[in-house]
């Protein structure tokens, strides 16, 4: 597709006008003809259709929409497309991507990038992104054609594995099935990239090749029992039952409907629809798509098992589970249910739980508006999603830490492609899709975010134009503009943080708001050409504690998080992130304004130790190490502190001294001397800029150590108290030295292990071997360090 490549003209253009930006996927517009199906139930809120919503210049998000704009222009097709042609027999015309492209969950991207070009397209009407859409649409029509059996794919061995499922034979560790990387997850991507295609650029190819690999689906999942899909449900199946019942909503063919209930499991869904929370010690990302289906369902349906379970998920999620940055996961798993303080780590908060976690809360809204769904929108918005992308490369996180004294890391343009940076594509083109809804009689409009924008409600003959600093401030100008004056309710959001009276005023004069019952705050009359909406909604600064531990706090700034600046170099774990030693609790006595017109605060000198950091918004730190969540210390926990570190440094100081080898294990060169030799699924990863390594059930690692012949040595392994649930056996020189059982520890600590090396076992000089293997079903490590110590 040589003709389809980044191109700067139209850059330029972008640069210099306003965005109409679109939704995420499917969320009910009033009178969409492309859907046949109507809600069952009476929704309360629909949203607005997508070209009428324009974002304004002059916010951190509309900056962010440039930098992924520019990115969209930048990605290939054809690469994305290579595994497709490959897997469907057809030449390809451009080497596949790197990352997670070239991996197991080929094809996910490109289901993202569907959707993120579709959503431009919708908002933009620049026929650059339309004519990106049409021609993967039409290569993979072409793909499916060659096929002939309705499906189309990238996965790696994917006619073997789901041959073998349609048969019954079904094998899941959880993320594989039959040898497969989570294969539904990615055919669900595929899908939805589809049906944004066709809501968005009305490609009516894309609707029939979504209908050829629904069909698809039924022709796999249709014949298996209850006991063999609910095998098979245990791997990761994204939102199957969501896309489903949206093929049904745009076809009527109820098929389509059953379909989607196929994709119901027993081991989560089945406790949410009695509102038992099922999360703890669950994949969170694998989990918020089910609820968001059943969302779906329950619109399409009116059945109140389905409204249960996406109702009761959200409210547990977000009160439970979450992080005060509005994300949730540590590790991608949840933790037991308000236990947060000791689950803080360089892989908190995977990106697409909030991305997916923002759909359902829309879905939430629609069926009954409420301030606390937009509140919690509005945290996760500011502080995950704009703090999840770099503002200077418009690259994304996976994780976004809350480690105290972490960093983040972003993506790589062509060779990571996780899914965090698929997510990240839509992430960043949809900041319009919740700034503004109406109700169902179109007799009342609810502003739901202070974001720059302007809203056509067609309907109305009426446009709305927003224009704020905000949250650099809470001053808001809401202007009205309309040949008729039109009678209705505006219905304001008033924020969780305001703890003080807003100041309301219509044409400079004062009004008043009546308190509703769902937390809105309105307003009704007849809106005339020219009236002005003034909000003045005072800042403050405040803090937020951990759940389970009031002397873990953060420091908010109206809706926005701050991150303490510690530098570009990590500090030390147990002693050098700073932290707050003081009697006095009231945030304004710890914590001095710099500059509030650009959001820089300080920690006083006068408490904070052992230095003061700058604080400043979380989504613009974004190059040092920070903090987000602080300690607070009695003068008494303070000196025990300082002990503990004296006899940490001691204890090191003592390993040290008897270290006869010492292997950096996943570093390349010390593996190189260490002669290491590692199987397919054993992985390096890295944990508070240390790096380790695993194996996966039934791999291994092994790695050559000095000895000292004749002498007692002993065989040290470094490990993290955030890893637990492993088992694996530990071998020198092939003979069993023990085996090893990890239950956690401290998360965010390394500790040691010392296994004595029998004498018996030293039969090969200087040098012995180990071995580390997964033998029981489970993950072996990580080991972040092996040490030969001698007397």
């Amino acid at each position: 597709m040589k003709n389809l490549v980044p191109f700067f003209t139209l850059l330029l253009c972008l640069l210099g006008q306003t965005f109409t930006l679109s939704a995420q996927s499917y969320v009910p517009i009033a009178q969409e003809p492309k859907i046949k199906v109507k809600p069952a139930i009476a929704l309360q809120a629909y949203g607005f259709p997508l070209e009428d919503v324009r974002l304004l210049p002059g916010s951190p998000f509309y900056t962010a929409m440039e930098k992924d704009a520019a990115y969209l222009l930048k990605i290939e097709p054809d690469r994305l497309l290579h595994r497709f042609y490959a897997n469907a027999g057809l030449p390809t015309n451009a080497p596949v991507y790197g990352g997670w492209e070239s991996e197991g969950l080929s094809g996910h991207t490109l289901g993202h990038y569907l959707s993120a070009c579709a959503l431009m397209y919708a908002g933009s009407k620049e026929e650059k992104y339309k004519e990106r859409v049409t021609y993967l649409v039409q290569e993979l029509a072409r793909c499916q054609k060659a096929r002939k059996t309705g499906y189309v794919g990238a996965i790696p061995k994917e006619d073997s594995i789901f041959a073998q499922v349609a048969r019954g034979d079904i094998r899941s560790s959880g993320f594989d099935l039959n040898g497969g990387w989570s294969p539904w997850y990615t055919i669900h991507k595929v899908m939805a990239g589809l049906a944004d295609a066709y809501l968005y650029t009305n490609n009516d190819q894309a609707l029939q090749v979504l209908k050829g690999m629904s069909d698809w689906t039924g022709a796999v999942v249709n014949k298996l029992d209850d006991a063999q899909r609910q095998k098979m449900l245990k791997c990761e199946y994204g939102g199957m039952n969501e896309i489903l019942a949206n093929v049904y909503a745009f076809t009527g063919e109820k098929k389509y409907l059953d379909l989607s209930y196929k994709f119901f499991d027993d081991f989560v869904m089945e406790p949410l629809s009695k509102k038992i929370d099922p999360l703890p010690g669950k994949h969170s990302n694998t989990n918020v798509p089910k609820a968001i289906g059943s969302a779906r369902q329950y619109q399409l349906t009116g059945n109140t098992r389905d409204q249960t379970i996406a109702s009761f998920f959200w409210e547990t999620m977000v009160h439970k589970h979450s992080y005060v940055i509005g994300g949730n996961s540590n590790y991608e798993y949840c933790g037991e249910a308000g236990k947060l303080s000791d689950r803080l780590s360089d892989n908190t908060c995977e990106t697409c739980n909030t991305y997916n976690m923002l759909k359902l809360t829309r879905q939430l809204f629609c069926q009954e508006p409420k301030a606390e769904l937009a509140n919690y929108y509005e945290r996760a918005l500011y502080n995950h999603i704009l703090a999840s992308q770099n503002p200077e490369t418009g690259m994304m996180t996976y994780f976004v830490p809350l480690r105290m004294g972490s960093k983040k890391e972003f993506s790589d343009e062509f060779r990571t492609f996780t899914c965090c940076v698929g997510s990240g594509m839509e992430n960043h083109v949809k900041y319009n899709e919740s700034i503004y809804y109406h109700s169902a009689d179109g007799q009342g409009l609810f502003l739901n975010l202070f974001i720059p924008s302007e809203l056509n409600w067609q309907a109305k003959g009426m446009t709305v134009r927003q224009e704020t600093n905000y949250p650099q401030s809470g001053k808001v100008s809401v202007k009205f503009s309309g040949k008729k004056a039109q009678k209705f309710s505006l219905n304001l959001r008033r924020p969780w943080w305001m703890n003080t009276n807003w100041q309301l005023k219509i044409n400079g004069k004062p009004v008043e708001a009546v308190a509703q019952a769902n937390g809105y705050y309105s307003i009704n009359r007849r809106w005339k050409n020219g009236d002005v909406l003034e909000l003045d909604m005072p800042m403050q600064l405040y803090t937020e504690s951990m759940p389970d531990n009031p002397n873990r706090i953060a420091f908010l700034y109206g809706p926005l998080v701050l991150a303490g600046q510690l530098g570009d170099k990590m500090p030390d774990p147990l002693y050098g992130t700073p932290v707050i030693l003081s009697a006095e609790r009231k945030p304004d006595q710890l914590v001095q304004p710099q500059d509030l017109a650009t959001l820089k605060f300080q920690l006083s000198s006068a408490v904070a130790k052992p230095v003061a950091p700058v604080l400043i918004p979380f989504f613009q730190s974004n190059k040092e190490y920070y903090s987000v969540y602080w300690d607070y210390f009695t003068p008494e926990q303070w000196t025990a502190r300082q002990a503990e570190y004296e006899a940490e440094k001691q204890r090191l100081q003592k390993i040290e001294a008897q270290t006869l080898d010492n292997f950096r294990i996943g570093e390349m060169q010390p593996e190189r001397d260490h002669k290491l030799e590692a199987s397919e699924r054993s992985y390096v990863s890295d944990a508070i800029g240390v790096n380790g390594r695993e194996a996966r059930t039934g791999h291994y690692f092994a790695f050559e150590m000095k000895v000292q012949p004749g002498g007692k040595n002993r065989l040290l392994f470094t490990y993290i108290g955030d890893d637990k649930d492993r088992k694996f056996d530990i071998k020198v020189n092939g003979q069993l030295l023990l085996t090893e059982t990890l239950t956690g520890g401290q998360t965010g600590r390394f500790y040691d292990r010392e296994y004595p090396v029998p004498a018996e076992l030293l039969t090969t000089g200087d040098k012995i071997v180990v071995r580390v293997e997964a033998n029981y079903g489970k993950t072996a490590g990580r080991v972040f360090g092996a040490r030969i110590l001698r007397d």
